[in-house]
């Protein structure tokens, strides 16, 4: 009976977020903002949510929002694309290595002026997937809710002000990357939402980051690559998975969201102002001298999502494949190192690492000194 009443509950708060979302996409569509299905449904979700309103978003909606922006970003990788990207080798290394400095960066930020212990800051500092740097700043005595925390709030500002800024300037591109299937076929879309979710399934599997994103951008990439793409995706799929990404980010800022730690977000809304500025003046030099135009390599170098950034560059048409390579490939190193970077950075350091100290190490300490 209890978990009924759960489910009921959270279907109820579900069906909330959809009714207050749908009508904010539609009013941001007629004002004419960027991203409309997105940053709708995020402000009015976010408002409503932080003044006391429940909303919900279950974690299968959420994925499958992020499915549709992975499978709509993979039927952009058509053989041409392909071998174009393929010549941007150094330009990712030195993007890989800037967004490992500015992570540290925030981190050396959060430690100084937000007072968070060594692995809280660094993971959450870290440029890489929310979810993946609060699983291994837990393993390595992070606080798991501080790291998750300051992720949400990076994404939802850099999502907030990078498109506004785009819009402000004009800066619009004549995109000549166009997805490998233009028709849409609904036998095709079936055969793509089994191979895709598939894709996400087996990455889930083996435990890879960002398996909802990766899993079907990876096999939605294999078959445009391949011109075995079944169908285009017809556009109402883009703007729903776009809902969903917005009331998803929405719903994570509740009442007592900022009470939490507001020194935290103090430091974070600063430090990620800053990171946006710098990021812009790097992508704008990196994307100079690797021959990308400025406005595609700024959103590439960006301290956003994948699909945050990747979606505003298909809606703005600047390079999406560019772009989805650059976060894709950014976020797998990044994934793969950090734990390496962090116990490496403790050893010089002094910090306590949790298999030297008492079992159990220094999991689950509270933030601070």
């Amino acid at each position: 009976m209890n978990g009924w009443w759960t489910d009921r509950a959270m279907l109820t708060g579900f069906a909330r977020s959809v009714a207050i979302a749908v009508p904010a996409a539609l009013l941001c569509v007629w004002i004419n903002t960027p991203l409309p299905w997105l940053i709708g449904p995020l402000f009015a979700i976010g408002t409503l949510s932080a003044a006391g309103v429940r909303l919900v978003c279950p974690v299968a909606i959420r994925s499958a929002g992020i499915w549709a922006i992975g499978t709509a970003l993979g039927l952009y990788f058509t053989p041409s694309v392909v071998g174009q990207i393929a010549g941007y080798g150094w330009a990712v290394v030195v993007a890989i290595s800037y967004a490992l400095l500015l992570g540290l960066a925030f981190a050396w930020a959060l430690r100084r002026w937000a007072g968070l212990d060594p692995a809280t800051a660094f993971f959450a500092g870290s440029i890489g997937g929310a979810s993946e740097m609060a699983v291994q700043g837990e393993r390595h005595g992070g606080h798991v809710g501080m790291i998750a925390a300051a992720h949400s709030m990076r994404v939802v500002m850099v999502v907030s002000t990078l498109p506004f800024i785009y819009k402000w300037l004009d800066l619009q591109g004549s995109d000549a990357y166009i997805p490998g299937r233009l028709d849409v076929s609904y036998p095709g879309l079936a055969l793509l939402v089994v191979a895709t979710c598939a894709g996400a399934f087996v990455l889930k599997r083996i435990g890879s980051p960002n398996a909802w994103v990766l899993g079907p951008l990876l096999v939605a990439g294999v078959l445009t690559a391949a011109e075995a793409a079944p169908t285009a995706l017809p556009g109402w799929v883009v703007s729903v998975g776009q809902i969903f990404i917005g009331i998803s980010l929405g719903s994570r800022f509740d009442r007592s969201f900022a009470a939490r730690a507001p020194r935290l977000f103090a430091v974070m809304a600063v430090t990620t102002a800053a990171g946006i500025a710098v990021s812009a003046g790097f992508g704008y030099l990196l994307g100079s001298a690797a021959g990308i135009p400025p406005a595609t390599m700024i959103l590439g170098t960006s301290p956003g999502g994948i699909a945050e950034m990747s979606l505003t560059a298909k809606v703005l048409r600047l390079g999406v494949p560019v772009v989805t390579t650059f976060h894709v490939l950014r976020l797998a190193v990044l994934v793969i190192s950090a734990g390496t970077v962090y116990r490496w950075l403790a050893r010089r350091s002094g910090w306590p690492l949790p298999d030297e100290d008492a079992p159990g190490g220094s999991a689950g300490k509270s933030p601070g000194r």
